[in-house]
């Protein structure tokens, strides 16, 4: 059950990553109580899971601002993705692929009769089973993206939560595919509330979340057809494109404007 502190951290990181609170915001207990409709003590608690999830930093004893967000650090977040997202969609591809041929990854070798010797049986016919439900998720998904357009984003909210709920199917579809890889299925997702926040940037440049949503098309329909090295290439091309135009809309420390061109 989540208690209020849980709460107001949720509230607060939402709020956050959806550019309510903007970088440099000062973050004060007895504002966030009031907004929130909570006691002080649970918003001080938040307060610090926000500076552990470096979402929040002090700038002396009683002063508290949201994290501003440097040309620099976008840089050193889309390195480490390179390193994790390439070899998550090669993962994911390539277990399709292998549970799609009765194959199972994990821990033991397939016998001729498709049981796993050591790590207990698992049937060929599950094992198949599993792989046509992921080709089919990530298929689906694959085909979501193609339809996304400057009609379909035009029509969406203003902070365009219908496509990056579509992101989040995705980003969750991954995830299931890498529940062999606890580890790394662990440093993603710790990255991703980041990722969110920076991404965020280009929300009002649809032709952008055009490009996007192809690029996230291209990788899941690689993952559909079991390709690994065509998946990772994909998730290359996006993240080279999506750091780029995420440094085209980020301020620098000091500038007075939103966005750059």
């Amino acid at each position: 059950m989540s208690t209020a502190a849980d709460r107001a951290f949720d509230a607060l990181r939402a709020a956050i990553v959806d550019g309510e609170l903007a970088p440099g915001a000062p973050l004060t207990e007895v504002e966030q109580a009031a907004r929130l409709g909570v006691s002080r003590t649970p918003v001080r608690e938040a307060f610090a899971r926000l500076i552990a999830a470096g979402l929040a930093t002090e700038r002396g004893p009683r002063t508290l601002v949201v994290s501003e967000i440097e040309p620099d650090d976008v840089t050193a977040l889309f390195e480490l993705r390179a390193a994790l997202d390439e070899q998550a969609a090669r993962l994911a591809a390539r277990r399709v692929g292998e549970r799609a041929t009765g194959a199972v990854w994990g821990g033991g070798a397939v016998s001729g009769g498709g049981a796993v010797s050591g790590g207990g049986a698992v049937s060929g016919g599950d094992a198949e089973s599993g792989g046509d439900a992921a080709r089919a998720r990530f298929a689906e998904l694959a085909a979501r993206f193609a339809a996304v357009d400057a009609t379909t984003l035009a029509a969406d909210d203003p902070q365009r939560h219908g496509y990056y709920a579509l992101v989040a199917e995705f980003d969750a579809a991954l995830d299931e595919s890498l529940s062999g890889s606890p580890y790394l299925a662990t440093a993603i997702q710790s990255t991703r509330v980041h990722l969110a926040r920076v991404r965020r940037l280009a929300r009002d440049d649809d032709d952008r979340l055009a490009r996007s949503a192809a690029e996230h098309g291209s990788i899941a329909r690689a993952i559909a057809d079991g390709d690994p090295e065509r998946a990772a290439a994909a998730t290359r091309l996006h993240l080279h494109e999506a750091l780029t135009s995420i440094h085209a809309h980020l301020p620098r420390s000091g500038d007075d404007t939103k966005e750059r061109p």
